[in-house]
């Protein structure tokens, strides 16, 4: 899993040093997330954001690799007990091949990696915090797709498939699943 990683990461690097244009952007929108477990009962989905920084850097006139850089909010709710969440904050970074289909609208997927920078448990009267509980880093799958209006302005919403169990106290076999959608502003290159 790592060497699919590594060889994306140095294909983007590469790819990018012969690309045509190349323009920066900012990015942000609302996450909806939850885990997949071997037993998930009680567990539901969260609202959260993501907010960060892209780079997109075109091969040619149809495709295109956008590394992203950006703070995600994810985690579940338990069903069984009141405003209880799991709040995982992570730094993610998805590398992104994208296919022009149209003027504007664009078809995307890529490998992401995740650091994990935070977790707490968060209800009535609870506030702990679960840090421990989770590995450090999180390997994932990204789908979305996007349309970028002439005006730099763009949309976007995707899919985040969890490959690598994220538990780390060896009880449960755990993986990140959520959807985001979002809005990014990209600026013209020169």
């Amino acid at each position: 899993m790592k060497r699919i990683f590594l060889i994306a990461a140095i294909a983007a690097a590469t790819t990018g040093l012969n690309a045509q244009t190349v323009s920066f952007g900012v990015k942000g929108g609302v996450n909806v997330t939850t885990v997949s477990a071997d037993n998930n009962a009680d567990r539901d989905s969260k609202v959260s954001f993501h907010a960060g920084v892209l780079s997109h850097i075109h091969i040619n006139e149809q495709f295109a690799l956008q590394p992203e850089l950006f703070y995600s909010g994810q985690g579940f709710k338990s069903k069984s007990i009141s405003n209880l969440k799991a709040n995982l904050n992570y730094i993610n970074l998805p590398v992104l091949l994208q296919y022009m289909v149209s003027k504007g609208f664009r078809l995307e997927t890529g490998p992401q990696v995740g650091g994990l920078i935070g977790a707490k448990l968060k209800g009535d009267n609870i506030d702990k915090d679960i840090k421990d509980n989770y590995k450090k880093v999180d390997f994932s799958w990204v789908f979305g797709a996007g349309y970028l209006f002439t005006s730099g302005l763009g949309v976007d919403a995707r899919y985040n498939l969890g490959l690598s169990n994220i538990d780390n106290t060896g009880n449960d076999n755990v993986k990140n699943r959520g959807f985001a959608v979002g809005l990014f502003y990209q600026f013209p290159s020169k």
